[in-house]
This record gives C-alpha cells, sequence and structure tokens, in this order.
C-alpha cells in the first residue's frame, strides 16, 4: 500500500505591525534612527530580508506610518451619518480637528520625525505618501465646493488652491508641535482662524464682484 507524504505548510507570519512598533519604539528611547537594517533586524530576532518584505528603507516606514495617519482620519470623519450634510469648510475642519486627536497619540514619534527633517521642504519625504491621501482627499473638497458655489472658480489660481490646502496644513502642524497651551486650546483656534480665513478667499469676495461690473462695463460700453 502507497503511503502518501503530506506537504508542510507553513503559516506566514505578518511582521509588519511588530516592525513598525519596533521602528517607533527605537527612535523615541535612542533618540535616532537604528544605524541599519541588520542592526535594527537583529534585534528584533528576525532575519533582515524580512523587512525588505514591507519596506526598502526607514523613510519607506516612516512615509507607511504617516499614510495611515492620512487614511485613517478620512476613514474616521466619513465614517460620522452627519458628515454628508456638511459643506466644504466644514468638511475640511472636521479633517484638521480629526488629524490633530490622531496625532495627539503619537505625538512623540510626530515631533521626532519632523526634526530628522534635515531642511525645511514643501513636502518633506515621511510625508509623501501622507500628501497624496490629502490631496485625494481636498480634490473631493474643492469639486465639491465649486459646485455648490462656496469655492469660486477662478482662472488658473483654481489650479493652485490644493497647494494652499498643503500649505494651510504644514502650518498646522507646526503651530500644533509647537502650541504648549492646555490641552491644545490654541491649536483649535489657529485650526478655526486659518480654515475660515482660507474659505473667505476661496468665496466669492470684492475683488469677484469688480471683476464681474468691469466685464460688464466692457461689454456695455
Amino acid at each position: 500500500m502507497e503511503q502518501t507524504t503530506k506537504k508542510k505548510v507553513t503559516k506566514k507570519v505578518n511582521n509588519l505591525p511588530k516592525i513598525i512598533s519596533s521602528y517607533k519604539d527605537y527612535q523615541l528611547t535612542e533618540g535616532k534612527k537604528p544605524a541599519s537594517v541588520y542592526h535594527f533586524m537583529t534585534k528584533l530576532k528576525l532575519k533582515e530580508e524580512e523587512f525588505y518584505k514591507y519596506f526598502s528603507s526607514f523613510e519607506a516606514v516612516d512615509n507607511h506610518i504617516w499614510e495611515q495617519f492620512a487614511q485613517h482620519t478620512i476613514t474616521s470623519i466619513k465614517s460620522e451619518k452627519v458628515y454628508g450634510e456638511y459643506g466644504a469648510r466644514e468638511k475640511v475642519l472636521a479633517f484638521y480637528y480629526t488629524l490633530v486627536e490622531v496625532l495627539k497619540k503619537e505625538r512623540s514619534y510626530v515631533n521626532m520625525t519632523f526634526k530628522h527633517s534635515k531642511k525645511p521642504e514643501f513636502t518633506p519625504t515621511h510625508l509623501k505618501g501622507f500628501k497624496s491621501k490629502f490631496e485625494e482627499f481636498t480634490r473631493e473638497i474643492i469639486s465639491e465646493g465649486m459646485n455648490s458655489e462656496e469655492i469660486v472658480e477662478r482662472p488658473i489660481i483654481s489650479d493652485r488652491y490644493q497647494d494652499g490646502f498643503w500649505l494651510q496644513l504644514l502650518f498646522i502642524i507646526s503651530f500644533w508641535l509647537k502650541d504648549t497651551s492646555k490641552d491644545f486650546e490654541n491649536t483649535d483656534a489657529a485650526i478655526e482662524k486659518s480654515a475660515n480665513l482660507s474659505f473667505e478667499l476661496l468665496g466669492r469676495g470684492p475683488l469677484d464682484m469688480i471683476v464681474d461690473f468691469g466685464k460688464f462695463l466692457y461689454h456695455n460700453r
């Protein structure tokens, strides 16, 4: 009678959460990034090649973590039933307020990543994935705002609206990291004031009325 040999099935272990958690812990306890991937993975008692199944570098780990911050924020605000009733301004405010709450849980890590940035940049390396998620979100907001006329579509300038929101977000994160007020109350005020100002500028204002009046005079000269 022939014997059939059973093939041993090796269960795949997902080491992604362990790598991310240990990477953050290392930075916060040592005050710097690991010297090398080999050194880092040896401390975890894992082979170096296991790291590369998930990331190409430590910078890629930071990028992934920040991208998840953005995704978690967007998923959280969109899961609220009232979100669909919000106008463009309220949706942007919801994003900013919720993001700060998400970052509060990781404030030490957030502060560390910005300290590791060698120089001020329009888009720091660790924020590239985060920015991509944020731009996807603001594209929706700008489109909805234009349809509701909460945001005015202007030649050339409209294409730069997203850049304005991105700079505003960098300002808010920077302000929050320097904020020493109780429960970051000053950050909440900065968010409200900066968002309100931006939508005043994006909405129909005196300049638009002057342009419209000029067009009227030109066509009726």
